[in-house]
């Protein structure tokens, strides 16, 4: 693991910019960005166009690493390259920004009111490939929807169980389990997986460090405890379907929390907008987030 990196992910100052929308997400992250879905024919072109609006993200001045941490990739932009560079490598050598690996297959049908992770059979092939391209820690999300006990301790004991093994091949696991934020019985939910996630944290060896990538609590500071165990580098808040103006406001009421946004971050982005146009409203996003970040 790059020392330098884990450093600057304890230390830093600044949010983690997610770019990992995956095969079913990424029409509708193009069609928010302008591109109709009759733009292109096949996943290979759909592929193509999402990598040309992550690279005018990346490659924008306003993408540094005065506010951004970390960046997650999906698995086909990891192995694509930005000016001749693979894109973890441009990430880190050009804007100092640390690169994170998405690495789920997606969800599973609901059991138990969650939703776990479908089987990653070739795991091991993931991580190496991830250690080859240069990649520093990974991600993978699970979805509870319902505060049931046995969904909920089913959601973290396959996140810990997985999250062990990338830490054992020298990656920085980050274990999302995300809380539905529509759900009328999130903050119920939220109790149950805290004290899951309290519970397997006692099992880890001093040496494993993860990170939580989590929905914004409903009572606010509700992770605070969490933070202060040794086992947690930071623990991030997904912005879980709110408009980014909500999930700053909720997010910049609890302190420690840094955001992990998606949706959020680029949601004002138009693929029609000149440079300067692009450049200006992901600079104001940027800020806003960092802002609501730091506090």
């Amino acid at each position: 693991m790059n020392k330098i990196q884990l450093n600057r992910m304890l230390r830093g100052d600044g949010f983690i910019a997610a770019l990992d929308q995956s095969g079913g997400s990424t029409p509708k992250a193009l069609l928010q960005y302008g591109v109709k879905e009759n733009s292109y024919s096949n996943e290979e072109e759909m592929f193509r166009l999402v990598h040309e609006m992550r690279t005018r993200i990346i490659k924008s001045p306003a993408f540094n690493s005065d506010y951004i941490l970390g960046a997650i990739l999906f698995e086909n932009t990891m192995q694509r390259t930005i000016d001749g560079k693979y894109t973890a490598d441009y990430l880190w050598e050009e804007k100092n920004i640390v690169p994170f690996l998405k690495i789920d297959k997606g969800l599973a049908e609901t059991q138990n009111g969650v939703q776990l992770m479908k089987p990653i059979d070739n795991l091991d092939d993931i991580l190496n490939a991830a250690l080859e391209k240069n990649i520093f820690g990974t991600k993978m999300r699970s979805f509870i929807k319902e505060p049931n006990p046995e969904g909920i301790k089913m959601i973290v004991d396959q996140q810990f169980e997985i999250g062990t093994k990338i830490a054992l091949k020298g990656l920085f696991p980050i274990l999302e389990p995300e809380v539905d934020i529509h759900s009328g019985y999130k903050e119920r939910a939220e109790n149950i997986l805290k004290d899951e996630i309290l519970s397997h944290l006692k099992t880890l060896d001093d040496e494993t460090k993860i990170m939580l990538k989590i929905s914004i609590p409903t009572e606010d500071n509700f992770y605070s405890d969490l933070m202060k165990d040794p086992h947690i580098v930071r623990v991030v808040a997904l912005s879980g379907g709110y408009s980014r103006e909500q999930a700053n406001a909720k997010l910049s009421r609890n302190r420690g929390l840094i955001a992990s946004f998606s949706r959020a971050l680029s949601e004002d982005l138009n693929i029609n907008q000149s440079e300067e146009e692009f450049n200006k409203i992901l600079s104001d996003s940027i800020e806003e987030i960092y802002k609501a970040s730091i506090k």
